[in-house]
C-alpha cells in the first residue's frame, strides 16, 4: 500500500471524537467512560429515531462510530415511542454498562455537542424535528 490506511484514518476519526467527549464531560473523564457515553447517547438516539432518520445520521457518522451506533440495532422495533425527558436519560441509562461510572444527562450534553461540531447542521434539524419538546430542549442544552 502507498501509506494510505484506512483503518488508521478511522481509528483517528473515532479517538478524536472520544477526546471531545470526554473534555465535554469534564477535566476527569476518561476515554472508557467517553465511549461508554457515546455509544449509550447514541443508541438511545437510533432508537428514538424513525429508521430512515436514523439511517441518515449514521451517514454522516466516521466509520467506526457508524459500526457503534448500528451496534445491536432492531429496526423493526423502532422508534420507541419516548416522549418525555426522563425516559430518554433512562434509555440513556439502559444502555450504559453498569461499572462505566457515568450519569446520563451529561453524557447526553457531551455527546450532542460533539454530533452539533461534526455532523451537518441540516441533519441536527432533522434529528430535532423527530424529538418531542422535551427531548429537544435537552438535547439544545
Amino acid at each position: 500500500m502507498s501509506g494510505f490506511d484506512p483503518f488508521e484514518k478511522a481509528a483517528h476519526k473515532a479517538h478524536v471524537w472520544l477526546n471531545e467527549i470526554a473534555g465535554h464531560m469534564g477535566d476527569d473523564a476518561t476515554r472508557q467512560q467517553a465511549y461508554a457515553a457515546m455509544r449509550a447517547v447514541l443508541h438511545a438516539l437510533r432508537d428514538r429515531l424513525d429508521v430512515n432518520e436514523a439511517a441518515q445520521l449514521a451517514a454522516q457518522l466516521p466509520l467506526l462510530v457508524r459500526g457503534i451506533y448500528y451496534e445491536g440495532w432492531a429496526p423493526a422495533k423502532t422508534p420507541l415511542k419516548i416522549r418525555h425527558r426522563d425516559e430518554f436519560l433512562e434509555l440513556v441509562r439502559g444502555h450504559l454498562g453498569k461499572t462505566d461510572n457515568v450519569e446520563p444527562e451529561p453524557a447526553v450534553k457531551a455527546v450532542f455537542t460533539v454530533l452539533r461540531e461534526h455532523v451537518s447542521e441540516g441533519e441536527i434539524t432533522d434529528v430535532m424535528a423527530e424529538m418531542p419538546a422535551e427531548i429537544r430542549e435537552l438535547l439544545a442544552a
